[in-house]
Parts: C-alpha cells; structure tokens; sequence
C-alpha cells in the first residue's frame, strides 16, 4: 500500500489518506459503504491519475479501512464532514469528485458545503438517499421495531458477511437526504449506471439525472455492467468521464 498519512478528523476522528501530488484539479475518490480506499476503482485511479501526472487523493471515512474508529457507531453525515476535512486539510484547489455508491451520496453532501471547492463530479452507481429509499424503505414492520428499539439490525449481503444498520444510521441519512431539496450542479457531472446492477436501480440513476439542477449533466447506462462497475472496460469509462471532465 502507498504511504498513508493521517489527520485528526471531527470530534477527533483518526483519518487515513494517501495523496499523489501532481497537476489539478485534483481528482478525489469517495469509495462507498463498508468499502475502503483499497478498492479496485480507487487503485485503478491512483495508478492512471499518476500516469497522467494529475494530483489524486484516497481516503478511509471514520470506521472504514485502516481510520480509526467503529463503523456502526458511524453515520452519513459523519462520513460527509470526514470527505470534506481530509480535501480541506489534503488539497489545495479546485477537486473532481468521484463518488462510487455510497459515495455518490457523500460526493453531492460535499458540493452543497464546499461549492466553491468543486470542479466537476463523477457518480459510478451513485446512491443518494439508500438508507431512506433502499433500506428503511424495504423493512417490513418487524425489522423497523426491532431496529428502533434495540438499536440496530444485521441484514445479509452480497459482498460481506452481513451488514449493521443502526437507529443513527437511518435517523441521521433523514437530515442528509439530497432527492427532496435542490442540488445545484454548476460544474460538469457524470454518471455511470450498469444495468445489471443488483443494489441501485437504474431509476434511482434517472431520478438523480432528473434532480440535479446543472446544465452539462449526462447519465451512460452501460448494459451489463453490475455494481462493482470493476470491469477493464467499465475502468476505462471512469477514466474517460474524468478526462471529460478535466
């Protein structure tokens, strides 16, 4: 792994990072929930950013990867202050957000802090609003009392053993939502969607095309491609939407 650096995040959390210096903007990876910066993608990135000669930057949120702190006592709005405190400490300049899943959704909470800050955005399978619209949507009555009364649930997955979804997770995702309230987007935005993605819908792709208030926003639907969007040619969509960007 490249040589990781830290910072004292809010309320003091621990943050992992790993910074490439180079050309900006700078291009940020946001990986998504329960992931870490070692991920295919962000690897992939660091790799081809650095081939380029342009700046990148990688980071765990607090309870992800080698940050510190437990992930259930963590919640999205955590993660997004995380995002915006290692950019603020890490990069000077202007950033290209690239927001996978979960990250999608912490990518838009940090254009709505830092406007300013931000070039351009890139969402691969992004999932805004999933712990309202996916998880909390989904539960029958049982699971949502058993969930607001002892505090958390266990749910199977498919890429970890199973997943804690805690009361603050879902109680907190409800100040965080950016579906119900406006999203500008005055830069250039980027979204990849496959369509065999078994975790975000192509609807919920759509309904974010649709959403966001900007006026270079184009969806690519990539038949086939599933939620990893891992594949070579699936990492080389990414890196052409960047260059797209940039």
């Amino acid at each position: 792994m490249s040589d990781v650096a830290y910072l004292d995040g809010p309320k003091g959390r621990k943050l992992a990072y790993v910074k490439t210096e180079g050309k900006g903007p700078c291009v940020v990876f946001l990986s998504g929930f329960m992931s870490d910066m070692e991920g295919t993608k962000a690897v992939h990135l660091e790799a081809w950013a650095k081939a380029q000669g342009r700046a990148f930057l990688r980071f765990d949120y607090s309870g992800h990867g080698v940050s510190g702190e437990q992930f259930v006592d963590g919640c999205i709005g955590d993660w997004a202050e995380d995002a915006c405190a290692v950019i603020t400490a890490a990069v000077e300049g202007p950033v290209v957000l690239v927001g996978s899943s979960m990250g999608g959704w912490i990518s838009c909470l940090v254009t709505k802090a830092m406007p300013d800050r931000i070039a351009g955005f890139v969402g691969i399978a992004a999932a805004p609003d999933f712990t309202e619209d996916g998880f909390w949507a989904s539960f029958n009555d049982a699971t949502r009392d058993k969930l607001m009364t002892e505090g958390q649930v266990s749910l199977p997955s498919d890429y970890v053993d199973s997943y804690i979804i805690t009361k603050r997770l879902i109680e907190d995702g409800r100040d965080q939502l950016v579906l119900r309230d406006p999203l500008p987007m005055s830069w250039p935005v980027r979204l990849l969607q496959g369509t065999e993605d078994a975790s975000v819908s192509r609807e919920t792709a759509l309904r974010l095309l649709d959403h966001i208030d900007g006026a270079d926003v184009r969806l690519t639907l990539v038949k086939g491609a599933d939620h990893r969007f891992s594949e070579p040619e699936c990492l080389s969509m990414i890196e052409e939407a960047v260059l797209d960007i940039v």
